[in-house]
């Protein structure tokens, strides 16, 4: 326990400094237009700014075309579910919110304000969100707490024509499921056979559930799980999105539910999973514990339990990590370069696949030399792709911003694949960008988008 602690305290003293020292934060704003003369100065405000305003009056859709809303995300959170802190407020969630602007820029070249929304109820929020979505071409929403986020989401998906995405939600739906569908070909099983359990009822218990019904799991075959045990229709007092995941199967418990199931999704809490929960299941079960930062059953545990087991948390220094940047970056990416009008399913499906698809393709020689790795390849301990992965902005946007076209979302099209591919490979700050055009394919490093 001194040791663990010797630990946090270093953490806790880097973390800080981190954060503090230089310029306090982890953003700032740039100009991206010269500044240096006064015929800079007068074009950039008056008198020139009078005509991209007046071009913008007569056609607001000139305003992707003048402004930085078209590559603009807004991170807004009012801190009620604040990663592992729990409810924490607006003002204690700046941090983190500044965090997700960082992860937007580095992986995929997209700008961010963070909004501390200082609002519980609904419509306050939603009334918040609403009045300053003008500025932004797409709002990221961030660790709202449930039932209130999935009322959140559901209103401003519909009252506004930009992408909106509750990334607590649908970002652990998507990547889960890629490993999911990896899992399963891995094992020799059928989505449509399976038997799921899925413990915890919060936002991403329940957008992983119905991400897995979507791509085949049989609404029988899926149990959820919350503190009280298996969620069931004889239960008073249900909730709209506990009653939609309720079963009628003689079972009351965790442990009843995972005998002889195939599956296992834990987005709860640490070590409610035992070994002997495990070696219950079926022959090669899937397990994704995800709680964070301990998971349901640890690591060693697990892979002690039995020898077939395949194993995945939301922990970077385990294999199989389902980590939500390898899902938002890209998916708000192709959103914003087709002008999308929201984020629907069919986009989020597509993700789905491109990272599945993408695990199975030879990992590069730079992937290797990030993660200090001789030879990855798919099976039990690669199900999805490492965060590092350079060929994620090509693969994950393009199939998003595919399924946005093909799905009616689309405000505008993409004409040229090949020179869309080669700007995405520009984009990315996350490592050399050389590197990344060799990992690309040999694509020519233009920056144009495309159209």
């Amino acid at each position: 326990m001194d040791n663990l602690k010797n630990t946090d305290d270093k953490i806790r003293e880097e973390a800080l400094r981190y954060h503090s020292e230089g310029r306090p934060g982890k953003l700032e704003v740039i100009p991206v237009k010269p500044y240096s003369s006064q015929q800079d100065l007068s074009l950039a405000y008056s008198p020139g700014v009078a005509y991209p305003c007046l071009a913008i009056k007569d056609n607001p859709d000139d305003v992707y075309l003048y402004t930085s809303k078209t590559n603009l995300v807004a991170v807004i959170s009012n801190g009620t579910a604040v990663l592992g802190l729990g409810d924490i407020g607006a003002l204690a969630s700046k941090p983190v919110m500044e965090g997700k602007g960082l992860l937007f820029k580095t992986f995929a070249d997209i700008d961010v304000f963070d909004i501390e929304v200082d609002a519980k109820d609904v419509d306050t929020f939603v009334a918040t969100v609403k009045n300053i979505a003008p500025t932004f071409g797409g709002i990221n929403l961030e660790d709202i707490k449930a039932p209130e986020c999935f009322a959140i989401e559901e209103r401003l998906r519909e009252e506004l024509d930009i992408p909106v995405m509750h990334d607590d939600q649908h970002g652990t739906a998507i990547i889960s499921s890629a490993a999911l569908l990896n899992a399963l070909e891995v094992a020799g099983k059928r989505i449509e056979d399976v038997r799921v359990v899925v413990n915890g009822a919060g936002a991403a218990a329940v957008s992983c559930s119905k991400m897995y019904l979507t791509l085949g799991v049989k609404p029988e075959n899926l149990i959820m799980c919350d503190s009280k045990g298996v969620i069931r229709v004889d239960r008073p007092g249900l909730s709209g999105k506990k009653k939609q995941f309720a079963t009628q199967r003689d079972i009351y418990s965790l442990e009843e539910a995972l005998d002889g199931a195939d599956v296992f999704l834990g987005l709860s809490v640490a070590d409610v999973v035992t070994t002997d929960m495990v070696r219950s299941m079926a022959a090669n079960p899937i397990v994704f514990a995800l709680a964070n930062p301990n998971p349901e059953i640890s690591y060693e545990n697990a892979m002690a339990s039995r020898d077939d087991i395949i194993f995945a948390t939301g922990r970077s220094d385990y294999p199989n990590q389902v980590n939500n940047v390898l899902g938002f970056p890209y998916i708000f990416r192709g959103a914003l370069d087709v002008r999308a009008r929201k984020i629907n399913e069919e986009m989020k499906v597509a993700a789905v696949h491109a990272l599945a698809n993408l695990a199975k393709q030879p990992v590069p020689d730079m992937v290797l030399t990030a993660y200090n790795k001789d030879h990855i390849e798919f099976g039990r301990e690669y199900l999805i792709p490492k965060a590092l992965d350079p060929r994620l902005i090509t693969e994950i946007t393009t199939a998003v911003a595919q399924a946005a076209i093909d799905s009616g979302v689309a405000r505008q099209t993409i004409s040229n694949w090949h020179t869309y591919k080669a700007a995405l490979v520009c984009r990315t700050k996350v490592v050399n960008r050389l590197a990344m055009m060799a990992a690309a394919g040999g694509l020519e490093c233009e920056i144009s988008n495309g159209r």
